[in-house]
């Protein structure tokens, strides 16, 4: 009928073309918009099928009256009916009505039957306008006459053509709802109108139920929906479209999924059912999840769970597809290594199809969530072929290692479906097997066996007591989020610490008994690990760390497993150093160098929070050395982390709080904002300067333009402008300094972070270059934020210093950790106090620079003016010339250096104000005091301790109090 299709409407029966006269008598009465002659031939075939149907005079009759006039008396009507209302017994269209409906029906002419239906079909149109969407049945002997059923849709039919803005088809088929046989004459008005299909399904849907098995007019909207799709099929799928798109009638998108999976040809691949339930409860749509979850759990509270129920009939399809894919047969392989003793009776042997196991898996996860998210109970017979499939073994492929993994953590999940003790020994045996054919399934698959690591998580996870972290596992191997009780997993942890895994396995944490080592395992995670990172990764090094750290039991203080070693440690980062060409050549990632890095710093942190458990120890685990940590570029590495914060998770955010508390020199805001000057359009523009002469500069070449100094500095400038270009990375293999041009004393890293001031032993005349100044100025910050964070944990690493002396300590046992601490805060005080002193001698000038300025005096402002030290302190420039005995001392070096210390003051200022008071109690020179008042604008601090300093008794530190 959509297509006009005349050979096959020929080939329908008698009663079949009776049903659909309506339609082709108006197509062939009236004029059509189509004039092509091909259109003509058809109009031609019709009238032949028509001119031998008797029923066609009637139709022909009633199609001769006068629709104008019918509309008006109908639209009277319906303004008589709102004004005296809908319960009223006056009609316009039908008045004198001598017997019931059906009689005046059958001895009417055409006209009165018309106005019979109009009038009957506006009642009940009427009432489901006022129903306010309470379902009701309307007896009507008109529709339920079964001798007169075909001409009243005859009626219908014409009625609706004719007087389509008086009758929409949705209001029409909505009203049908309420009435006997109205999914029959729905579908007969439909298809006398094929076109409007689409219209009157979403319109049924759209006013149809949330829920619609909860009522009989939520069923019957069903059924009648039901019907349509039946009568054009090819639509069924995008009605279930509009079904989940309105969140309506979910009951109808499974009929219909029922329907179709029927019409499916059998075969291997996942069922329609499987996919849509599943689409459904694990899409991104929270509200159709919540919605279709809703149907399922009311579902299981009704009584009525009979074969008439949808939900019954789609939990019936399911588990008939899953015991359609349960093994049959038994595996060759597993059959050889199977232990002789088993029970005959017990088929836990059984071998999962090849073809079958995707299938398998796409029906565990949908079960899954049919039990997590939607709440679904399974039944006695369901749990018993959930747990056959989940124990089955499947053939060592990629799908199956999928397979196994998804069947261990619904295990984990629902371990409720192991209810009998046959069961639970099904289940032991099944995880036996796992653990024996890890290795057979990885040399076979070509993919890591990834249930064997997830076995060894888990029974980590068991031994150490973290539920919640099996939990996450679990939901992240299934991919959803689901409810999981701690206290439901203590039976699969006993089954675990006690038949599974021996007790000596969990206490030894290597797992010898299986020839596992857990560190050679963690190394290789972590080399082969890409993004995005997995949320288990950084717990999994945690878990690892704290393995090592502490054994296992008290009775076995040596039961801890193997640390990382350094060499496995450089190996990671060997490339590093070449810049980013050699980087390319790399064989690890930046993931698995951020990762090596978070492991070796949390292992120092851990390291030293546990230093007094360890001093107990005979065999102490040994801290890396820091030639290992002089040659990780943790800086360059943090940085590339940055810009990958999103696929790296939390790793960024963790490295940060480790590098904070014992790495602070590489945390100062400074440079961070420096580096972003880096990253934008001109430095962009710089590099596509760059030349290929520039990129073939090497180090050597560069030392041997150091060694031409002082007598051809050309070289070395040339190179030097084009490595302004190069990135940090690129950068580091130039670092390493000439042996011509480095002193005889060379001091290490650890040298600066004991003395910081070995900073300011460089030669006099950096402190008059500015440039060579700011960056002195800038290590002498990072070492003294470094010796803080190397003092503190010294101090932790000696803690057994202070347990020692106690036991004979008159003054108690906390007295010597208090003394200690004083100690280092009084050092560091002293070591900050001295920086600054030093700093402001710098500030003085030379007796040559005194001999050279026309105006000594200008070269420390006097306090008279201090607003114009302010302003080169700060970098603005005034609106009016500098007066003439200033200019010199305004552009010199000496006052560049002296900004540039005074920021750093201020700062140093800002994060200790103690360091303040200290310095004003040692004194300075008074002809400084004009410089830092200008200079350091936190010197307000000095208002807190005047007072105290005006009561000393020293005549210099009132004087200088006074200038103050």
């Amino acid at each position: 009928m959509q297509k006009v299709d005349v050979v096959r409407l020929a080939a329908l029966s008698d009663p079949e073309l009776r049903l659909l006269l309506p339609c082709l008598v108006r197509m062939a009465l009236c004029a059509p918009a189509d004039q092509s002659q091909s259109w003509a031939q058809d109009k031609k075939l019709i009238l032949r099928l028509l001119s031998g149907v008797e029923a066609v005079n009637s139709i022909v009759a009633l199609l001769s009256v006068d629709f104008h006039a019918l509309e008006q008396d109908a639209s009277k009507e319906q303004q008589l009916r709102h004004k005296l209302g809908g319960g009223s017994g006056e009609s316009v269209l039908v008045s004198q009505l001598q017997h019931g409906l059906t009689l005046e029906f059958e001895h009417s002419d055409s006209p009165r039957r018309l106005r019979l239906v109009l009038s009957e079909l506006l009642a009940i149109m009427n009432k489901v306008s006022e129903s306010n969407g309470e379902f009701f049945l309307k007896s009507s002997e008109l529709f339920e006459s079964p001798v007169y059923l075909e001409e009243a849709a005859d009626v219908l039919c014409i009625l609706q053509a004719e007087l389509p803005s008086l009758l929409p088809i949705v209001d029409v088929a909505e009203a049908l709802l309420h009435v006997k046989n109205g999914a029959w004459f729905l579908c007969l008005l439909v298809a006398n109108v094929p076109d409007s299909f689409n219209e009157v399904c979403r319109g049924l849907i759209k006013n149809g139920e949330r829920q619609d098995e909860e009522s009989v007019g939520g069923r019957r909207r069903t059924e009648a929906l039901r019907h349509l799709c039946k009568m054009n099929p090819s639509q069924a799928l995008r009605v279930r479209g509009m079904v989940v798109e309105e969140c309506h009638l979910p009951g109808l998108g499974v009929a219909l999924t029922l329907d179709h999976t029927k019409n499916e040809s059998s075969d291997d691949g996942v069922s329609d059912l499987v996919c849509f339930v599943s689409g459904l409860l694990l899409g991104t749509n929270a509200k159709v999840r919540t919605w279709f979850g809703t149907f399922i759990r009311n579902g299981q509270q009704r009584k009525r769970d009979n074969i008439s129920s949808v939900l019954w009939q789609m939990r019936r399809q399911l588990l008939l597809e899953l015991m359609g894919i349960l093994p049959t047969v038994r595996s060759t392989h597993i059959v050889e290594e199977a232990d002789v003793d088993t029970e005959p009776n017990v088929s836990v042997y059984s071998g999962l199809k090849e073809e079958h196991v995707v299938k398998a898996s796409a029906l565990l996860r949908l079960y899954c969530a049919l039990m997590g998210i939607a709440g679904l109970k399974p039944t006695d017979e369901e749990a018993e072929q959930l747990l056959q499939l989940m124990t089955s073994r499947p053939p060592a492929t990629p799908a199956g290692v999928r397979f196994v993994s998804l069947s261990f953590c619904m295990l984990l999940a629902f371990s409720t479906l192991v209810s009998t003790p046959e069961q639970e020994q099904l289940m032991v045996m099944w995880l036996s097997w796992m653990i024996k054919e890890e290795a057979y399934f990885e040399s076979i698959s070509g993919v890591s066996a990834s249930f064997g690591e997830m076995l060894l998580l888990v029974a980590m996870y068991f031994h150490s007591n973290q539920l919640s972290a099996i939990i996450d596992l679990v939901c992240s191997t299934l991919g959803m989020k689901i409810v999981i009780k701690p206290s439901s997993l203590s039976r699969m942890k006993t089954i675990f610490t006690q038949e599974i895994f021996t007790e000596q396995l969990l206490k030894s944490r290597s797992f010898t008994k299986h020839k596992v080592s857990i560190k050679d395992w963690i190394y290789r995670q972590l080399c082969e690990t890409t993004t995005p990172l997995h949320p288990q990764l950084l717990p999994l090094i945690d878990v690892y760390i704290n393995s090592i750290l502490n054994p296992a039991t008290k009775s076995n203080p040596e039961a801890t497993n193997q640390p990382v070693t350094e060499q496995e440690i450089l190996n990671v980062f060997q490339g590093l150093s070449g810049g980013e060409n050699t980087r390319l050549g790399q064989r690890y990632s930046i993931t698995t160098q951020l990762l090596v890095l978070y492991y070796v710093l949390s292992y120092e942190e851990a390291l030293l929070a546990n230093t007094k458990i360890l001093a107990g120890m005979q065999k102490k685990p040994k801290s890396y050395s820091s030639a290992l940590m002089d040659q990780i570029p943790i800086k360059y590495l943090i940085r590339q982390a940055q810009g990958l914060q999103q696929e790296l998770g939390g790793l960024h955010s963790a490295l940060l709080r480790l590098l904070a508390t014992n790495y602070p020199h590489l945390c100062i805001v400074d440079d961070w904002i420096c580096e972003e000057q880096i990253t934008g359009t001109d430095a962009l523009l710089r590099r596509m300067l760059l030349t290929n002469i520039a990129k073939n500069h090497s180090p050597k070449q560069l030392q041997e333009a150091f060694s031409m100094l002082p007598g051809n500095h050309t070289q070395l400038m040339q190179i030097l402008e084009h490595l302004t270009l190069l990135s940090a990375g690129e950068l580091i293999p130039y670092a390493e300094p000439s042996g011509k041009i480095v002193r005889q004393q060379k001091y290490t890293q650890i040298d600066l972070m004991i003395d910081p001031l070995i900073v300011l032993r460089c030669d006099p005349r950096v402190h008059r270059s500015p440039p060579l100044m700011d960056i002195t100025l800038h290590m002498l910050n990072g070492y003294l934020l470094a010796s803080k964070a190397y003092l503190n944990s010294h101090l932790k690493e000696t803690a057994e210093q202070d347990i020692r002396p106690s036991q004979n300590n008159t003054m108690g046992p906390e007295a010597p950790e208090v003394t200690r601490e004083e100690l280092k805060n009084a050092l560091l005080a002293a070591q900050d106090s001295a920086a600054v002193q030093i700093l402001l001698e710098i500030c003085l000038p030379t007796e040559d620079e005194k001999a050279q300025s026309s105006n000594p005096h200008s070269l420390l402002k006097s306090s008279s003016n201090p607003h114009s030290l302010l302003k080169s302190v700060c970098g603005a420039a005034g609106p009016q010339s500098p007066e003439p005995e200033e200019e010199d001392s305004l552009l010199c070096n000496l006052r560049e250096v002296q900004c540039l210390i005074c920021c750093l003051l201020h700062q140093m200022y800002i994060a200790d104000p103690n360091i303040v008071k200290l310095v004003h109690f040692q004194g300075y020179p008074c002809e400084l005091l004009a410089l830092t008042v200008a200079g350091i604008p936190s010197m307000h601090i000095c208002l807190d301790f005047i007072p105290e300093l005006i009561a000393q008794p020293e005549l210099e530190k009132q004087v200088g109090c006074s200038f103050v």
